[in-house]
């Protein structure tokens, strides 16, 4: 019996062409990423980091519509963990994000989590682990955003548990959901950062469904993941060593992953993201052809 998956709708994001900045000559134009996405055979796209695509939402509008193309979400990052003093900063970003996103007609904003030690150099920044105190900010000043970006805005905070952030392991997650308000606070779970950090996605998705918003769809290499824990490697450094990996040679599974979504009887979108920065700029479009094959033969 195959399952149905009619209400999840497959995107992809700039990150799967390996865009990770603003600007960065290493990364393609953002003329050719909407053009290669649509090619591929995408419908829904999301903004990646702010300013990679145009910001005026008169222009980005025109420019998706002519090609058959939908924003579901844009991304922010946050260090709401270290409490009300970095709210005015916090709030400045995500606002910007958030407008735009609203402009386009998406209803989330992924919320990713800061950095705990630098992607590029592995320079650790912070303690990797949190105390009750920061635990605390955290929810409070996440439930906070959440309100604020809802009542402004009209969108969805969906939270991404992210290798290198405080929020990893399924023990981190399980905690950080405990903590927040679900009428306020959705996960967006990513199969690839959660099986990086030890996590099973079908578990979560089967323990804490009514919290699942959001997905993004990704594998880890193994092998390659054995190596980079044995040595500690950044995250930053490890997606160069290929850890990110094209479906479906990595895991998890990506069928029981949309089964499980599935039957969750909920309209989700299902965005993937092959972190590949940098990449060559020929190497992202067959990639993302195959993939789109590949999970149309899983009935999505």
């Amino acid at each position: 019996m195959t399952t149905d998956l009619s209400r999840i709708r497959i995107g992809s994001a700039p990150d799967s062409w390996g865009v990770w900045f603003p600007d960065d000559p290493r990364q393609v134009p953002w003329r050719r990423f909407l053009d290669e996405v649509a090619e591929a055979g995408y419908e829904w796209i999301e903004l990646g980091p702010y300013g990679y695509l145009p910001t005026d939402p008169a222009v980005l509008a025109e420019e998706t519509g002519r090609r058959g193309l939908k924003v579901s979400a844009g991304t922010v990052f946050t260090g709401l963990h270290h409490g009300p003093g970095v709210w005015d900063r916090t709030w400045a970003h995500v606002a910007e994000n958030a407008a735009l996103a609203s402009a386009l007609g998406a209803a989330h904003l992924v919320v990713i989590p800061s950095f705990w030690r630098d992607d590029k150099t592995g320079e650790v920044l912070e303690s990797s682990t949190l105390d009750a105190g920061q635990w605390h900010q955290l929810a409070t000043q996440t439930e906070r955003l959440a309100r604020e970006v809802r009542e402004r805005y009209g969108l969805r905070v969906v939270v991404h548990p992210h290798a290198d952030t405080h929020v990893d392991t399924e023990e981190n997650v399980a905690r950080f959901l405990d903590a927040t308000d679900p009428d306020l606070v959705s996960l967006c779970l990513d199969t690839g950062h959660y099986a990086y950090c030890g996590g099973d996605s079908v578990k979560l998705i089967e323990t804490y469904g009514e919290r699942i918003g959001y997905l993004h769809l990704k594998q880890v290499d193994p092998e390659v993941l054995a190596g980079v824990t044995a040595e500690q490697v950044p995250f930053g450094p490890a997606v160069a060593r290929g850890v990110m990996c094209e479906p479906p040679h990595g895991v998890p599974a990506l069928e029981p992953v949309l089964a499980a979504a599935a039957g969750l009887d909920a309209d989700l979108f299902a965005i993937v993201e092959q972190d590949m920065y940098p990449c060559e700029p020929d190497r992202p479009l067959p990639i993302a052809v195959r993939t789109r094959r590949f999970l149309r033969s899983c009935g999505a």
